[in-house]
């Protein structure tokens, strides 16, 4: 049987190593890449046993050489949260550009399909709602979180460019907020933040007046899409996510109800440029992939919840990780 080949970029991360579990399952080999500024060797320890699995753990900002045949890459190596990204700026740009450049070249020398994993941050705090891949977006390129907004951007384009200038095989997914087990409890992001703060006895501290939204999509349907995307012959951006909306504060009601907690929820100014609105168009995912969701956000909530509460206590108070930021 003819094995195909795939190198996983931020393995040891949230996304990237339910990926890894996903390619495994499928019957791929894989090599997992990641420099572990932000991902875990936890989320992929019991992958190391296997025969189908090998690790790097090598920033992909730098030169890439792999020795062997690749058939696939998935470049998602990126820090994913607003505390990661506003505290390691330069890195966050260099991995969007230097690192999605150094895995094109490295497709274009394997003669492998790739896809980036992009994100709805493109469009910024949308004018447009909901989100079509059409929209352009609106995005402050100075502002705080222009570092991860134009990386992502940047990485769109030369992913199109290497596709139309050099004939590589690519393939762009626009990630909606995921959530499922292996997030961290203080990347920032507002389910991880909701849930721990229940788990220790605190107030939810919701920003704003609570009314922005968003759209939770479950990591195995998101899974699921980022397969599908890959093995389609697409190359444009599609949205993958859950496009069942609800405003911060109702989903920090949702969060005390599901815990059975009876904090309060206490409100904190707007960071700069945190989008009202967020919730995906997802036409194209249905037509071309013949994806939509299958996991409702009830559901999503109790198997992420129980993730959370088997973690060890020191886990919930753990505080976010400090980063050499020189670089």
């Amino acid at each position: 049987m003819d094995r195909k080949r795939v190198l996983i970029t931020g393995a040891a991360g949230f996304l990237g190593s339910h990926l890894c579990d996903r390619f495994i399952k499928e019957g791929y080999d894989v090599v997992g890449m990641d420099n572990l500024v932000t991902g875990d060797l936890r989320n992929i320890e019991h992958l190391f046993k296997l025969k189908e699995f090998e690790f790097y753990h090598h920033d992909v900002s730098k030169f890439i050489h792999v020795p062997g045949r690749i058939d696939y890459i998935l470049h998602f190596a990126s820090p994913a949260s607003p505390i990661d990204y506003l505290k390691i700026p330069i890195q966050t740009l260099k991995v969007g550009a230097l690192g999605t450049h150094n895995c094109l070249g490295l497709a274009k020398a394997k003669k492998a399909r790739m896809l980036v994993a992009s994100t709805s941050e493109v469009y910024g705090d949308p004018l447009v709602h909901p989100q079509t891949e059409e929209y352009w977006g609106n995005v402050n390129p100075v502002g705080p979180r222009g570092v991860y907004d134009e990386a992502k951007r940047f990485m769109e384009s030369i992913t199109m460019a290497y596709h139309t200038f050099h004939g590589v095989e690519t393939r762009i997914i626009r990630i909606f907020n995921t959530y499922g087990p292996r997030m961290r409890l203080n990347d920032g992001r507002a389910l991880p933040a909701f849930i721990g703060q229940a788990l220790r006895g605190e107030d939810l501290t919701v920003f704003g007046d609570g009314s922005q939204t968003r759209s939770f999509c479950y990591v195995d349907d998101l899974v699921e899409g980022i397969y599908r995307l890959l093995l389609s012959d697409y190359a444009y951006p599609v949205n993958i996510g859950n496009p069942v909306e609800i405003s911060l504060l109702d989903f920090a009601k949702e969060i005390i109800s599901l815990t059975g907690t009876n904090q309060q929820i206490v409100f904190k100014p707007l960071p700069v440029d945190d989008p009202k609105q967020r919730k995906p168009d997802i036409s194209k995912a249905k037509s071309i992939l013949g994806w939509e969701p299958k996991v409702d956000r009830a559901e999503g909530l109790k198997l992420t919840y129980e993730y959370f509460r088997q973690l060890p206590r020191e886990e919930l108070f753990k505080q976010p990780k400090e980063f050499n930021s020189a670089k």
